[in-house]
């Protein structure tokens, strides 16, 4: 006969992986939602940049299948499969803590790297059609000029995306906004410190999310060990 503690372990784990199968869902919109926000400036992020929603992503769709298995195993009342559950759940903890502290003792590193990457970039404007479209795009889009401001465009003409008032007066106000006004009508932020932000403000969006795995997958790690244990306890009895 099933005994009380295992029969309320075995309901409290079942509605858990439902829960977890939900919130797995809810996890990968999170995480292509924010993959889309940057995803607008892909041409200048690199790999690590983009590798935190898409890790995001992979994990919430086996952490969904783990959930089913944790759910099917709860219902069976079978020890092994409550173990494999545990062991599922144990080395995606493991995996995202590592991803966490890699993200976190390189996160200056990968800062410089970006902004390296943005002057590389800002230099083959004149030259390069792909780099053109991409800073005006990004100009217009976070309203900024420049790597760290409008004197990064030393050498070249200030392009037309660093000026507000076009999107009011178009191409035909662009020479008198750039040239004449003298930077009455210049956006004045660095494109770096807006992508920055864009990046960080993201990031607390994924840190907050992962957090909320960690916690839900140790209590899911406790909840089948603790009724993988009563499984084999009552089974000894018998």
């Amino acid at each position: 006969m099933e005994s009380c503690e295992m029969s309320l372990i075995k309901y409290v784990l079942f509605i858990f992986n439902l829960i977890f199968a939900i919130s797995g869902v809810g996890i990968i919109i999170a995480g292509a939602l924010v993959l889309a926000d940057v995803g607008d400036f892909k041409h200048f992020m690199e790999n690590e940049l983009l590798a935190p929603p898409i890790i995001l992503i992979v994990v919430a769709a086996i952490v969904f299948i783990v959930a089913f298995l944790g759910c099917f195993g709860a219902i069976r009342e079978s020890y092994n499969l409550l173990i494999a559950f545990a062991v599922c759940l144990l080395i995606i903890f493991i995996i995202e803590l590592a991803v966490g502290i890699v993200a976190a003792v390189y996160k200056n590193d990968v800062g410089d790297a970006f902004k390296g990457a943005l002057k590389k970039s800002l230099a083959n404007y004149s030259n390069n059609e792909a780099e053109k479209i991409a800073w005006d795009d990004t100009q217009t889009k976070l309203r900024c000029c420049g790597v760290e401001g409008p004197d990064d465009w030393q050498g070249q003409n200030l392009p037309w995306s660093c000026c507000h008032s076009y999107d009011d007066f178009g191409d035909a106000l662009s020479s008198y906004c750039v040239n004449v006004a003298k930077g009455k009508y210049q956006y004045h932020t660095g494109c770096y410190d807006e992508l920055k932000m864009k990046i960080n403000d993201n990031a607390k969006i994924l840190i907050g999310v992962g957090i909320g795995i960690a916690f839900v997958e140790v209590v899911g790690i406790v909840l089948a060990c603790w009724l993988a244990h009563t499984i084999k306890k009552e089974n000894g009895e018998k």
